[in-house]
This record gives structure tokens, C-alpha cells and sequence, in this order.
């Protein structure tokens, strides 16, 4: 790989083990809304997209349900988000900080909201290693579209081949090509190998990150 200067994170599947969270809400969802019955692994599947965006998928015989299915989903949230529900997946606390020692710029572009999203990088102790956050509702166009790299690489004055982009998804892996960045999957998460294999790299383990940006 080029030398990496900065490293754009998702958040969901990355750095935070948020999947139990996450089904539970959307079956809670699927059912208040009678919509047809969805399995865990295909609720799974849906990780990384926007809420709104994920009926059309999921549920393309029942027409645009998009926004309400988003304030479903977010009010029934707090039902299972309780306190330690959400954990760092292993090595992400301390792999962050040797980057951040590094000199190396940590940002964070994810599909779920801001606020959200702040709450989780405050709550698990990542805001003194995080330069900048980008929820869903900061861009117009979600992932797997590169508007989120796009806006940071802006703000920042990155460059795209100078930068990494790390998530556990497609989506992810599409977002950062989309926007010419470099690439790198990880399969603890929500995707699997064989869905990752358009990423430069594939890691098994956070701290392998270390490795490549020697």
C-alpha cells in the first residue's frame, strides 16, 4: 500500500459490536409494522446502509415505507441499547491510539445518525482519538455512494490515494473505490470474506492495521 496519512472508519461492524443491538431493533420494527417475517442473517445483510434506504431492499414488494420505517426503528433503538450493550470489538482501543501516535488522522463516516453516533464514540472512550465524525444525516447520499469520503477528504484536504477506508461491508468497500481511496475489509464483522473481496486488503483482526500503515 501508498503511505497512508489518514484512515476513514465505519463505525457499525468496525469498531463497535453493534449487531445484537441492531437485529434486535429491526425485528422489533419488522414486527409493529407487520411487514413480512426477515431472518436474522438478512436483517445482518442490511448493516451499513442508511435506515431509510433499507425497506426498498428488504421489503421492495411493500412500496416506499422508507421514513416510516426509519422512525420506527429509531424509537424502538432505546428499547435495546442499554448500557453495555455495545462493546469495542478486541484491539480497536488500543490499535486506534498507537495510529493516533503515529500521526495518522482517525475519522469516522458510518450510516447510522450523528447523534447517534457521537454517543457511541463518547460513551466507549474514542473522542480523544477521533478527529471527525459523519453520520447519515450529514450527507445527502449514503453508502455505498462516495459522498461521505468525499465530504471528509473536503474538509480535510486528504488525499484519496493517501487515504484508507476501513469497514466491514460492501458497502464500505464501494464507498472508498467510488471515491478512489484505498481500501481494507475486516471479517469480524457483519460481512464475510467472500463479500469483502473487492478490498485491497482483508484483515481478521483490527490490530492489522498496525502492519499496514508501517
Amino acid at each position: 500500500m501508498k503511505k497512508i496519512t489518514n484512515i476513514i472508519l465505519d463505525f457499525d461492524g468496525t469498531l463497535g459490536d453493534t449487531a445484537s443491538v441492531i437485529i434486535q431493533t429491526m425485528q422489533a420494527t419488522i414486527q409493529e409494522l407487520n411487514l413480512p417475517a426477515r431472518s436474522d442473517e438478512e436483517c445482518a445483510a442490511m448493516i451499513g446502509l442508511r435506515l431509510i434506504e433499507i425497506p426498498a431492499v428488504l421489503f421492495p414488494e411493500c412500496g416506499d415505507m422508507g421514513e416510516l420505517y426509519a422512525e420506527t426503528y429509531r424509537r424502538l433503538f432505546y428499547t435495546f441499547n442499554t448500557d453495555g450493550a455495545v462493546t469495542l470489538y478486541p484491539h480497536v482501543l488500543e490499535t486506534l491510539e498507537q495510529l493516533k501516535k503515529r500521526g495518522i488522522t482517525l475519522t469516522i463516516a458510518s450510516s447510522r445518525s450523528h447523534a447517534s453516533l457521537a454517543q457511541y464514540v463518547e460513551s466507549l472512550g474514542l473522542s480523544s482519538l477521533i478527529s471527525y465524525i459523519l453520520g447519515a444525516d450529514d450527507v445527502k447520499e449514503g453508502k455505498p455512494k462516495p459522498e461521505p469520503v468525499n465530504k471528509i477528504l473536503g474538509i480535510f484536504r486528504f488525499k484519496a490515494e493517501e487515504t484508507l477506508v476501513v469497514g466491514d461491508t460492501a458497502f464500505d468497500i464501494q464507498m472508498g473505490k467510488s471515491a478512489g481511496t484505498m481500501t481494507c475489509g475486516v471479517t469480524y464483522g457483519n460481512g464475510s470474506r467472500e463479500s469483502l473481496a473487492d478490498a485491497d486488503r482483508v484483515i481478521d483482526d483490527f490490530c492489522e492495521l498496525l502492519e499496514l500503515t508501517e
